[in-house]
C-alpha cells in the first residue's frame, strides 16, 4: 500500500490533460496522494527543520530569508507532488532539529546519521554524503588528515556535530578542544594566531567557505570522515518514514539530488549516495 501510495504522490505531478485523458486512475491517484498528505503534513503544510548554518542542507539568506540549497529543493519538490504548502524551519544545531520533531512542530527534519541520535528520531534514507575536512594556517606542516593525529596537536571541533563524535572515538594522540558553536573566521584566525589550535575539523563544505574568507587559513585536501545526510521523522512515524525513504531513493535515482548539489555548488564536498 505504501508503494502505491508514494507512486500515487509522483502521478499527481503529471498534467491536467493526462488526468481528464484517464478519469478513473487519476481519481484513484488522488485519492491515494490525499492519504500520503495526511501522513507527510497533517497540518495541510509542509513543516521541515534543517540545520540552518550547515551549507550541505541549506544557506539562510541574512537579509531576505530565504533558503537555497538542497533542503529547499528537496521539500519544495516533495510538496509539489502532494499538493501542499511547505514551510523550512531553520535549527542552530542537531539538537534543535531533534527537539522541533519531537514537540511536533516539525514533520522531518535532516540530519546526519548517528546510533546516538537514532533512539530518538527515526532516520528515513540518505540524500547525500558529506565529506569532512581539517582547517588549519596557511603555514602550517600538515599536510593531510594522516598527519593530525599527534601529540602537541590541538583539534578544535563543535560539541555535537557528526565531526566531534567520530574525532573523539578516533583521535589518540591529539587533545581535543569542543565548542558549543562555531567560531567566525575572524574568531577563529584569531584561535590559530594564538596557538589556541592546530587543526579544526568541520564538514568539507564549510572548511572550504572558510579557506575562501580567511586567507591565512586552508582546508587540508582530503576528508577525514564520511557520513550521509539523511531524513528524519518523529520516532515511531513508520509510515512517514517509509514514504520519506522511497521519494529519496526516488530523487537521488533521477539525477535531482545530483543538480541540487551541482546548483548550490558543493560538488567538492558532498556526493549522491548510491
Amino acid at each position: 500500500m505504501l508503494r502505491l501510495v508514494i507512486l500515487a504522490v509522483a502521478a499527481l505531478v503529471t498534467s491536467a490533460a493526462t488526468t481528464a485523458a484517464t478519469p478513473a486512475r487519476g481519481n484513484n491517484a488522488l485519492a491515494l496522494a490525499q492519504s500520503a498528505r495526511e501522513t507527510l503534513a497533517p497540518t495541510g503544510t509542509l513543516r521541515v527543520a534543517f540545520l540552518g548554518t550547515n551549507p550541505v542542507q541549506g544557506r539562510v539568506d541574512p537579509a531576505t530569508g530565504a533558503v537555497t540549497g538542497p533542503a529547499a529543493d528537496l521539500v519544495k519538490e516533495l510538496a509539489m507532488r502532494i499538493s501542499v504548502a511547505y514551510r523550512l524551519l531553520p535549527a542552530a544545531d542537531p539538537r534543535a532539529v531533534i527537539e522541533l520533531l519531537r514537540s511536533g512542530a516539525a514533520d522531518f527534519g535532516f540530519l546526519a546519521f548517528d546510533a546516538t541520535r537514532a533512539t530518538e528520531v527515526d532516520f528515513a534514507g540518505p540524500y547525500a554524503r558529506m565529506l569532512s575536512s581539517f582547517v588549519v594556517a596557511q603555514t602550517s606542516s600538515l599536510r593531510t588528515s594522516a598527519d593530525v593525529d599527534r601529540e602537541g596537536i590541538t583539534v578544535g571541533v563543535v560539541k555535537g556535530v557528526s565531526q566531534q563524535f567520530f574525532l573523539s572515538g578516533h583521535l589518540t594522540k591529539a587533545r581535543i578542544q569542543l565548542f558549543a558553536v562555531l567560531p567566525s573566521p575572524e574568531e577563529i584566525e584569531k584561535l590559530f594566531a594564538s596557538g589556541a589550535v592546530t587543526a579544526f575539523g568541520m564538514n568539507r563544505q564549510r572548511a572550504l567557505d572558510l579557506q575562501s574568507e580567511a586567507r591565512s587559513l586552508r582546508a587540508l585536501p582530503d576528508s577525514f570522515f564520511d557520513i550521509d545526510q539523511e531524513f528524519v521523522v518523529p520516532k515511531g512515524a513508520a509510515a512517514r518514514r517509509d514514504l520519506l525513504a522511497m521519494f529519496a531513493q526516488d530523487v537521488r535515482d533521477s539525477g535531482f539530488v545530483q543538480s541540487s548539489l551541482n546548483q548550490a555548488h558543493l560538488e567538492d564536498s558532498t556526493s549522491v549516495v548510491r
